[in-house]
């Protein structure tokens, strides 16, 4: 057996013996571990430690305050020209006075530490690698892929639309949390389609009618002590949380279908003092479920000058290969250029 693969054999069984615990990160921290496992740490001289990072103060991720949307043409297009420039230049922003309750936000954070830090029998019985299951928890969807390492966090995953789940097979530590926030972020999420499709100069029911609000997937992590950062100009910048923002994330599907005039850019969180670090996102996409839809650059933001950049593909197939990959910090994308 040759080196190489003695260090795969050697990282293969450390993931598995992770996983048989089925303790996940929290698991190790509640153990009082003295140092982050071999599994969780990114390989030195990689691209991500080659990267400056900053602070918010240096560079800020922008903030879009939705208050005004509403009040007349002139203040609904302030907004759009604000989410044309940072989708097209940053790919995330954060956006305050959106509609959702801060009551529905508080709730579903305490409702993730709730499942996350209840007593771990109760929360072994959900744990599982079967993606098919209604609510699945587990830690790292990408385990057993070819990444470099595993991500410091635990997660839980439910699809609520199209085929929501019943109440009494979710959770009752935050069951009704769930089902409440879904409802606030199908409603969100029209209203997001509708100005990212103002911000692309197309009909405001332009990415409404290419499905991408067919489906919604609930994530829950739970992560020890950590800090979000997005990669921006080739540096880390620190996201700073304000009380009731949102954080919106455009992602590879919006980058592919807008044929690069929106992008999604690269996301981490670093290990330090202050935790649990709580996120709940919000994914509009089938992902594995079935899904008749094809998706592709939009016709109307292509032409002879401006060539389609990507193939048509559908969700199944890209995250079936995402999933292989795993998160290593490199694109999945680019195997879909033309």
């Amino acid at each position: 057996m040759s080196i190489k693969n003695l260090i795969e054999f050697d990282s293969y069984s450390e993931r598995k013996a992770f996983d048989e615990t089925k303790a996940g990160v929290k698991g190790l921290v509640d153990a009082q571990i003295t140092e982050i496992p071999r599994i969780s740490r990114l390989p030195q001289g990689t691209l991500a430690d080659k990267k400056t990072s900053v602070s918010a103060s240096d560079f800020a991720i922008p903030i879009i305050d939705f208050a005004g949307v509403h009040v007349d043409a002139a203040s609904r297009e302030v907004v759009v020209e604000k989410i044309k420039d940072a989708a097209g230049n940053w790919g995330f922003f954060q956006v305050i006075n959106h509609g959702v309750p801060l009551s529905a936000l508080e709730e579903i954070k305490d409702g993730v530490v709730r499942f996350h830090e209840q007593d771990l029998e109760v929360k072994k019985s959900y744990f599982t690698r079967d993606a098919a299951k209604k609510f699945v928890y587990n830690s790292n969807f990408d385990l057993y892929s070819s990444s470099s390492c595993v991500n410091w966090r635990d997660s839980f995953a439910c699809y609520m639309a199209p085929d929501p789940p019943k109440p009494e097979e979710l959770p009752m530590a935050c069951r009704d949390a769930m089902i409440e926030y879904s409802k606030h972020m199908i409603s969100l999420g029209y209203f997001l389609f509708e100005l990212l499709s103002e911000a692309l100069g197309l009909n405001s029911e332009m990415l409404k009618s290419l499905d991408c609000m067919k489906g919604l997937l609930i994530l829950g992590h739970y992560y020890p002590p950590c800090g979000l950062q997005v990669l921006h100009e080739d540096c880390w910048v620190d996201v700073s949380p304000l009380p009731g923002d949102l954080l919106i994330n455009i992602g590879d599907f919006l980058q592919l279908m807008t044929n690069d005039k929106f992008i999604s850019v690269e996301h981490r969180v670093l290990a330090n003092r202050a935790g649990p670090r709580i996120s709940v996102a919000s994914f509009f996409s089938t992902s594995m479920l079935p899904n008749s839809t094809v998706y592709g650059p939009i016709k109307e933001l292509i032409s002879e000058e401006n060539p389609p950049k990507y193939r048509n593909i559908n969700l199944e197939e890209y995250t079936k290969g995402y999933f292989v990959k795993g998160l290593d910090a490199t694109s999945h994308l680019p195997n879909f250029k033309i």
